[in-house]
């Protein structure tokens, strides 16, 4: 049963802040930073809930190390999961592995509605959404019918990342949602071997975009392979590796964002 539209945005019942992390392509590692971002979130004292809007490639329940079917009591309400300290809904738990999610814009705006409305999220201090690539029906709806504290977009630093980068960011700014500032994702690789930084997606464009458009740059992220195997094992290196430096860089972004008076 969806719920019934209504007009305007409508407050989650006990969460103060919505942060939607989204990015104008996929590929970008717009999951592995929602991820983290909610550890840190919860690793700096915050009550953190992610929700994984991104319809139609969930991959929040594998990175978050989690499979189990969320209960119903009721029929109406949905009981969310927990895992590394943070509060968790992906429509990939209710979906069978491998299943796609063949659906128009109603259903899609039903689903998030649900996700949103019907999960008994408790009190959070923050919820982290991890949208879909692109600007669709997902973004529209999550805009128009919830109070959005703002929207961090996640890039790589190549140039045809960033151009679709800026749609997201004209998105935001058409639909009134404040854009929080821009991650530079796989930003440097560091070799295990010699120590070699190299720059293989190019370094530095995110936040040069940043600067452009008068947007804070919230940090990089490097392109690590602890960050990968963290995420594919199912615990965040956040979570996994709290005091290494990939985790401080996500940890980075997180104190900045508390600072700032966001969270």
């Amino acid at each position: 049963r969806h719920p019934t539209p209504q007009a305007g945005p409508q407050p989650v019942p006990g969460v103060k802040r919505i942060l939607a992390v989204a990015s104008g392509k996929g590929g970008v590692g717009k999951s592995t930073v929602a991820s983290n971002l909610a550890v840190a979130l919860a690793l700096e004292g915050k009550a953190a809930g992610l929700l994984d809007a991104d319809i139609y490639g969930p991959s929040i329940p594998r990175m978050m190390g989690v499979s189990a079917r969320p209960k119903s009591p009721d029929g109406k309400t949905i009981i969310p999961l927990h895992a590394h300290g943070v509060t968790l809904m992906s429509i990939g738990l209710m979906l069978k592995e491998g299943e796609a999610v063949v659906w128009r814009g109603p259903m899609l705006m039903g689903a998030l509605q649900q996700m949103m409305g019907q999960v008994e999220w408790g009190e959070l201090d923050v919820l982290v959404v991890d949208l879909p690539p692109g600007t669709g029906d997902v973004q529209l709806t999550l805009s128009q019918r919830y109070p959005v504290t703002g929207a961090i977009i996640v890039s790589t630093p190549q140039d045809v990342a960033l151009l679709d980068a800026r749609k997201a960011i004209d998105m935001f700014e058409k639909t009134k949602i404040p854009v929080l500032g821009l991650i530079e994702n796989m930003s440097t690789y560091i070799c295990p071997a010699c120590g070699h930084e190299a720059h293989i997606f190019g370094h530095g464009g995110a936040r040069a975009e940043a600067g452009r458009l008068g947007l804070p740059f919230l940090g990089e992220i490097p392109l690590d392979i602890a960050i990968r195997l963290a995420g594919d094992g199912g615990t965040p290196v956040t979570a996994a590796r709290p005091d290494s430096p990939e985790a401080q860089a996500f940890r980075a972004v997180a104190r900045r964002l508390i600072a700032g008076g966001v969270v």
